[in-house]
């Protein structure tokens, strides 16, 4: 969220949809989960069927509706809308791992459903037409769109469908393989219709998760290697293609004027400009320079610096650049130096706190970012997912005492909050003292002001990073570890190298985000999961491996309601709190945007996305 069949098994698979007392058995020969109850998991008979899908409750739109609510249906088309990117690119196949993919290629490429901006975890019909699904969620079905085409003219079918599971399951980034896992099959029941069938039944999740996924041409790739970098600008059957491509430098994509889906319900008002073009910088700083000379359009501000002082450039002062805070709706994003738990020094959770207490976030907010940010102490924060004071009765308390022999006692009696200097040196010293102490307490011994382990190797610590522009908020950390007597270097490596070190797990400590919905699921077991932990590729980038956690996911993934995926949320989050593996850093509660004073978006703004450049045109 297995093997490719083609359309000579699709009497087959009639022949199960009308036999609906046979549990599908899969190709390793084992019957899902679920199967064992005596009741058919796949049972074709007994089902749910709409134009969109929704994790929990009715969706906004009903069937029939003309269009989003949050677009302007009759915006004019034309112009061009400019972005950047810091970095560089070489790929155009951002489905496989292998270099950098270029940004912006989900403009070529439908998916079988399509979100809405307005509602979290909620989708449209886009290539389906109408989605059908199990009400024990073992299965569903997509009915295609039968004017669904590629860019050459050919017809969009099942084969399709079935064929882009298998390519990105097989010969995919390792994301998607753990991403789809409990998909074990996928096949074409005839040229319009695609059916899924699941591990397990109960996971509300797995349709919406099918219904995000990309098709790709099976005719196209089928003479080509899925797996190699792509120079070629790639068949698609989206809004836009590619039209102009400078690796490492810039890439467009050109609107589609017989694009097949224009006139759907969830594409009315969207894809407006006529070109969207990628700019291409070195890093953060080259690109926020290109913005000020007018380079490129809009751009969303990471830096508190920038914002607060940055923007007195001519063109902002004298309007013609616009800045914007836009409420932030969705849970704000994990961010922390996480610790690399795979190497031997990180294993100590004592020898992680001890260094969480050498983050001075109160002198760093006050010196760095004027003041703006807020210290996370959350995955969840800013939530009603958010475990907030003690568990108290009900799912979160009930899951926490499920898994309680794998979790420390500290869970149920202490609420979690980062070390805090209190904004002043004699604060900060004391965060030293206690550093000190908990190393002494892991074992290390102090030499001459130095940290050693037992056998005498000094406690080294490199953190990695990718982009000179946050050398300045990383090197106050840095430098405090080297005040605490430990051995602490940042390392700043081109994208490449940071992309194959991260892929690699190949670190002591990175800075890095995890984005939540405000509808969590299936991405936990990629994010915690003890399966993820030794995959390469995997988000799991501290490598945690705790059954208690790996339980936690499992309950909020087979939620039945909403107040079970609250709770089962909050136990999770104060199960990661307490272990230690991040340093939490900070956030803003708002959306920061800069953009020229050229484009207009709709009066309604859509809630969860300031929707640039999907829906806003260029004016005049």
């Amino acid at each position: 969220m297995r093997s490719k069949r083609k359309l000579a098994v699709a009497g087959a698979a009639l022949f199960l949809s009308c036999c609906c007392n046979i549990p599908f058995v899969s190709a390793e020969g084992n019957a899902p989960a679920g199967a064992e109850s005596g009741k058919p998991l796949y049972d074709f008979a007994d089902y749910y069927e709409s134009h969109a899908l929704s994790l929990f409750g009715d969706v906004k739109y009903p069937a029939g509706f003309k269009h989003f609510d949050y677009v302007n249906p009759d915006a004019p088309k034309g112009g061009t809308a400019i972005l950047s990117q810091s970095g560089g690119f070489d790929n155009l196949n951002p489905f496989n791992a292998k270099g950098d993919p270029a940004p912006g290629a989900a403009l070529m490429y439908d998916t079988l459903l399509s979100p809405a901006m307005s509602e979290p975890s909620a989708e449209y019909a886009q290539l389906a037409e109408k989605v059908r699904y199990g009400k024990n969620y073992a299965w569903t079905e997509f009915y295609l769109n039968k004017d669904a085409k590629w860019h050459d003219g050919k017809p969009i079918t099942a084969e399709d469908v079935v064929f882009s599971l298998n390519i990105l399951k097989k010969k995919g980034n390792p994301i998607y393989r753990f991403y789809y896992a409990d998909i074990v099959k996928a096949e074409a029941v005839n040229p319009g219709l695609a059916r899924f069938y699941y591990a397990r039944s109960g996971n509300r999740e797995l349709p919406l998760i099918t219904g995000q996924l990309v098709v790709l041409p099976k005719h196209y790739w089928e003479g080509r290697d899925f797996t190699k970098t792509l120079t070629e600008p790639p068949l698609g059957s989206g809004p836009y293609k590619i039209s102009q491509v400078k690796p490492n430098r810039s890439i467009t994509y050109k609107r589609v004027p017989d694009y097949w889906g224009k006139d759907l319900p969830s594409a009315k008002g969207y894809y407006n400009f006529d070109e969207i073009k990628y700019e291409i910088y070195r890093d953060a700083t080259v690109e926020f320079e290109a913005f000020k000379s007018g380079d490129y359009d809009f751009r969303t501000e990471t830096s508190a610096k920038n914002w607060a002082v940055g923007y007195d450039f001519p063109a902002a002062k004298n309007g013609d650049v616009i800045k914007e805070e836009i409420p932030n709706l969705l849970p704000q994003p994990a961010q922390g130096l996480v610790f690399n738990m795979r190497r031997d020094k990180f294993k100590d959770k004592k020898v992680r706190e001890a260094l969480s207490y050498l983050l001075d976030f109160e002198w760093m907010n006050g010196n760095l970012f004027y003041g703006m940010y807020k210290r996370t102490r959350s995955f969840f924060q800013a939530s009603e997912l958010e475990a907030k004071g003690l568990p108290k009765a009900g799912a979160e308390l009930e899951a926490l005492k499920s898994v309680a022999q794998y979790l420390p006692k500290a869970v149920f009696t202490e609420v979690f909050n980062p070390p805090s200097s209190q904004g002043g040196r004699r604060g900060f010293r004391k965060n030293i003292a206690a550093t000190q102490r908990l190393l002494k307490e892991a074992g290390y011994v102090f030499k001459a002001g130095k940290v050693y382990d037992k056998a005498g190797a000094p406690l080294t610590v490199e953190l990695l990073n990718n982009d000179p522009f946050f050398e300045r908020v990383l090197v106050p950390y840095v430098e405090n570890l080297k005040r605490a007597g430990i051995n602490a270097s940042l390392r700043t490596v081109d994208s490449a190298q940071y992309a194959r070190r991260i892929r690699e797990f190949d670190y002591d400590m990175i800075m890095t985000v995890w984005s939540q919905s405000a509808s969590p699921g299936n991405e936990q077991r990629e994010y915690w999961g003890s399966a993820a932990a030794d995959r390469p590729g995997s988000r799991n980038y501290a490598g945690i491996k705790n059954p208690g956690v790996d339980a936690l996911i499992e309950k909020l993934i087979y939620a039945k309601n909403r107040s079970e995926l609250v709770g089962y949320t909050r136990a999770l989050d104060r199960a990661l709190q307490h272990e230690k593996f991040l340093i939490p850093l900070w956030h803003y509660p708002a959306a920061r945007i800069a953009y020229r004073n050229k484009f207009a978006f709709p009066a309604t703004r859509p809630g969860y996305s300031h929707g640039f450049p999907l829906i806003w045109w260029r004016e005049g």
